[in-house]
C-alpha cells in the first residue's frame, strides 16, 4: 500500500511539472513580447542615463542622449530606424506598427517603411509621417524652434500656428528661434551622409578647374609651337 501511494504521488508530481513546463513555453513563445531594437553608438551616448555601447538592446519608453561629437542609431527592424545626432536627447516609444519620439534637444532623422505610423513631438508641435509610403524626415530643435525637412515621402508639421505638408526636398518650421541663439538649422534634406548644395558646387568647380588646368598644361607642352611670336595649334591627331 505504501509503495502504491508513493507511486501515485510521483506520477502526480511529474504530471504537474510537465504541465507547468508546457505552459511556460507557450507563454514565452506568445507574440505579446515587448518590442525591442538594437542600439549602435559613436562617442559618448547614454541609454536611460547609463553609458551605452553598440549592440545594446533598447525597449520602448527608453531615452537616448548623445554628447558632443557623438551619435547613435536605433534600428527597429520592420519599423525602420532613428538616427540621433550630437547633443541630442530623445525618448522613443514603439509598438509592432508605430514609432513615437519625443525630441527634447538636438536633431533626429527618422526612416520608416510603408504601413508604419511615425511621429516626432517637440515643444512646438508634432511631425507626422505619411504612413501610406516609406518616409525619411529630419526634425531639428537646435535653434530653439522646430524645423522639419523631408528627404523621402511626406511629413506633416502641426503646431504653433503652422499646419503644412512637407514634401521631399522641402522644409518647414514652427515656433520662434530662441533669442541670442546662434546656429544653423537643417534647411535642406542633404545634411546626413550626403553633400550639401554648396559643397557639391564647390566640388564641381574644383573638378572643372582641375580639368581646365590639365588641358592647358597639355596644350602648352604638346600642342603649341612658336613661329615668330604666333602660336600655331597642332591637332592632337597628328
Amino acid at each position: 500500500m505504501i509503495t502504491r501511494s508513493w507511486s501515485r504521488k510521483s506520477i502526480a508530481i511529474s504530471l504537474a511539472v510537465a504541465v507547468l513546463s508546457v505552459y511556460s513555453m507557450v507563454v514565452l513563445a506568445s507574440p505579446g513580447q515587448r518590442p525591442s531594437g538594437e542600439l549602435s553608438v559613436s562617442g559618448q551616448v547614454t541609454l536611460n542615463g547609463q553609458s551605452a555601447i553598440s549592440g545594446a538592446t533598447i525597449f520602448s519608453d527608453s531615452t537616448v542622449t548623445t554628447g558632443a561629437n557623438s551619435s547613435a542609431v536605433v534600428s527597429l527592424g520592420k519599423l525602420g530606424r532613428v538616427e540621433i545626432q550630437p547633443n541630442s536627447s530623445v525618448k522613443l516609444a514603439f509598438s509592432d506598427s508605430s514609432l513615437n519620439a519625443m525630441l527634447d534637444a538636438g536633431r533626429v532623422r527618422v526612416s520608416t517603411l510603408a504601413g508604419v505610423s511615425a511621429t516626432v513631438t517637440t515643444k512646438d508641435g508634432v511631425a507626422v509621417a505619411d504612413s501610406s509610403q516609406a518616409d525619411v524626415f529630419t526634425v531639428d530643435v537646435e535653434c530653439g524652434n522646430t524645423v522639419v525637412a523631408t528627404q523621402t515621402g511626406v511629413a506633416a508639421l502641426r503646431g504653433s500656428g503652422v499646419d503644412s505638408q512637407v514634401a521631399a526636398g522641402n522644409s518647414a518650421s514652427a515656433g520662434q528661434t530662441a533669442p541670442g541663439t546662434r546656429c544653423t538649422p537643417v534647411a535642406q534634406p542633404t545634411t546626413f551622409g550626403s553633400l550639401s548644395g554648396g559643397a557639391l558646387a564647390a566640388l564641381l568647380i574644383a573638378a572643372g578647374g582641375a580639368i581646365a588646368a590639365a588641358v592647358i598644361a597639355g596644350g602648352n607642352n604638346n600642342d603649341l609651337n612658336s613661329d615668330g611670336g604666333n602660336a600655331t595649334v597642332v591637332s592632337p591627331t597628328k
